[in-house]
């Protein structure tokens, strides 16, 4: 019976933490089918526990998470926190998709908080930018972490799950740190090498600062990820003469003109935010010397035009004069943070026509140049994931800084690891020294309930100094087993060893559970 019982227990933690809200669980019908393969020896162990900790008759009034105490057999209470990263990028999916899941800067706090409002989330980072939307969480549940999320990026972009499982990736722990780091370090960029991802990368830090729900784990995984990315870019040199998509741009632009007219075409730069201001730089460097700057406010294009060498001209002109601008433009470029487009298929109609049709290259996501003017025969339209083939003539010359990249990257993650591996001792500790608290609190309460009425002030605080003392004196040899920088693969090793058998020894990884658990709670 005590077996069945604890069968039961054990389903309605899974139930708790499926909707933590609900902490009256009533007890399920007993059932003698147990739910998971047993030995003799963890049979022995958990009827033994069972008859120590709950009966039958008891069972109705025990709380949810008086019913955690009971239930170390389930798999909750073995899985560490998972680190997990759920995305669709340039590799994985198309640019209509990736639009409508893009997140402005401005409301990365605002969706790190609601993605914490889900059930079996505890942290979140979002790293949203032109070539991929990845959301970073710390999942009590991977399993349940990843479908929530799942849910939540279709609710806030209108795509269907079904749609976002056929496109995105999934990665947990180790994976997700690699995959960050080479993120970060431009191995994953469409143009591998290039050095904006490194200043996004560093801006969800900046943004994310001070969000309750940019936690301890990804705010230090973003953070290390910025240091392999500039230890990358200093010892390997790999962006040395490597494209940002910004001048990957600019030379599939030069690819698409005649040769012969490049000198002469009339360039037009909608947006004069980080990527309008590399556009400009590249324009320049390939020759271009005048050009108009179509922006909301003139001061940004001043600041441009006061960094170009003498002999650039640089028009400003206001965005309400953006479609004249474009009518007197032959290639045209578009990078701002709008998120919908500024230029239709109407618009181009109305536009008078240029010889060879006019070029339209669109570096913003969402687009700036609406899917319907491919359609005109006037037009020729371009957007991010269309500088693959730009991108392809210089990948390979930089396939051999990237492997050492690669050593880099490995070299700096496992010290990410090391260092989060050492974390699991600190509850544990926490846990320990309140155990031997309560025990020590206990044995003196009861033992000046017999003993301590005659007893003066003095002695009694003599006492109190005695007892902790011993304790402290009896926890200093597992404190020194428990704490570990994790800077060495041996030492570290054993102290998680070290910690998982004191869990054991007096039930703390049901408690730690539980923890977890009640602050989810009372975060939701």
């Amino acid at each position: 019976m005590a077996v069945s019982n604890a069968v039961v227990i054990s389903s309605k933690v899974k139930t708790l933490l499926l909707n933590p809200n609900d902490l009256s669980l009533s007890p399920a019908p007993l059932t003698g089918n147990l739910a998971f393969p047993m030995n003799n020896g963890s049979r022995r162990g958990l009827i033994q526990r069972g008859r120590c900790e709950i009966s039958a008759s008891k069972a109705a009034s025990i709380s949810a998470l008086e019913q955690l105490k009971t239930s170390s057999i389930d798999r909750y209470t073995k899985e560490k926190s998972s680190i997990v990263v759920i995305g669709l990028n340039i590799h994985t999916a198309p640019v209509e998709m990736r639009e409508k899941l893009a997140i402005p800067e401005a409301e990365w706090p605002r969706a790190i908080t609601e993605l914490c409002g889900l059930n079996h989330i505890e942290e979140a980072a979002v790293l949203s930018t032109c070539n991929r939307m990845e959301i970073y969480v710390l999942a009590l549940s991977q399993h349940r972490g990843v479908k929530e999320v799942t849910e939540w990026m279709s609710k806030t972009s209108g795509i269907p799950v079904s749609d976002l499982c056929q496109h995105r990736f999934v990665m947990y722990d180790k994976d997700v740190t690699q995959h960050l780091f080479q993120v970060s370090a431009g191995l994953d960029s469409l143009v591998l090498g290039e050095g904006q991802i490194l200043a996004q990368v560093r801006q969800v830090v900046n943004l994310s600062q001070g969000v309750d729900g940019f936690g301890r784990h990804i705010s230090a995984l973003f953070k290390k990820a910025i240091t392999a990315g500039k230890r990358v870019r200093t010892e390997t040199n790999l962006a040395a003469g490597a494209v940002s998509v910004s001048s990957a741009a600019v030379e599939l632009a030069l690819m698409k003109l005649p040769e012969s007219s490049f000198a002469s075409a009339r360039m037009l730069v909608v947006g004069a935010g980080k990527m309008g201001k590399l556009v400009i730089k590249h324009l320049v460097a390939k020759g271009c010397n005048k050009m108009v700057v179509v922006n909301r406010s003139e001061e940004k294009v001043a600041a441009i035009r006061e960094e170009m060498p003498p002999g650039v001209e640089i028009v400003y002109k206001p965005f309400d004069e953006m479609l004249a601008c474009a009518g007197e433009a032959d290639v045209i470029f578009t990078s701002t943070a709008s998120e919908s487009p500024l230029l239709l298929k109407e618009h181009v109609e109305s536009l008078p026509p240029v010889a060879d049709g006019r070029l339209f290259v669109d570096i913003s996501v969402p687009r700036n140049v609406g899917s319907c003017v491919a359609e005109l025969e006037c037009a020729r339209v371009y957007n991010v994931d269309d500088l693959k083939e730009v991108v392809a003539a210089n990948k390979e010359e930089r396939t051999k800084k990237a492997m050492e990249a690669q050593g880099i990257i490995t070299e700096e993650s496992k010290q990410f690891e090391a260092w989060r591996d050492s974390l699991e001792t600190v509850p544990t500790i926490k846990k320990l020294r309140e155990y031997c608290e309560r025990t020590r609190a206990g044995l003196v309460e009861r033992f000046m309930s017999k003993h301590g009425s005659g007893m003066d002030e003095k002695t009694r605080k003599a006492v109190e100094d005695l007892t902790r003392s011993l304790v402290n004196k009896l926890l200093q040899g597992p404190m020194q087993h428990l704490r570990c920088d994790g800077s060495d693969s041996r030492t570290l090793k054993e102290t998680l060893e070290n910690m998982q058998a004191l869990n054991r020894m007096y039930g703390l990884d049901v408690e730690l559970l539980e923890d977890k658990i009640r602050a989810k709670v009372e975060q939701k």
